[in-house]
């Protein structure tokens, strides 16, 4: 997966995860590598920081927690993975395009 389509979905893991209890790298990456991601301590940091400056959490030394504005942010990505999911995670047909019918 490319590294910009990952970091992605690690933000919002952080952010489901930030719903569940306060975050910390050392705590945040053995969770993300059980999920399958390849990631480092300097990644998982620098995403916990991007979603500092978005304001979608609060750093209290090296405690993350999240914020109204998290909340709200991830209320709408849940939303609209909902409806992704329903797109894209389908049973494949018999392989004809909607050209094929035509």
């Amino acid at each position: 997966m490319r590294a910009d389509v990952q970091n992605l979905f690690i933000r919002i893991h952080m952010l489901h995860q930030a719903t569940r209890e306060d975050l910390t790298v050392s705590d945040t990456l053995p969770l993300l590598e059980a999920q399958g991601y390849k990631v480092g301590e300097r990644e998982v940091k620098q995403e916990l920081e991007r979603l500092t400056e978005d304001n979608f959490l609060t750093s209290h030394d090296d405690v993350y927690s999240m914020t109204g504005a998290g909340m709200e942010e991830l209320k709408e990505i849940r939303a609209v993975l909902g409806k992704l999911c329903e797109t894209v995670i389908q049973p494949v047909d018999d392989g004809k395009t909607k050209a094929d019918s035509t």
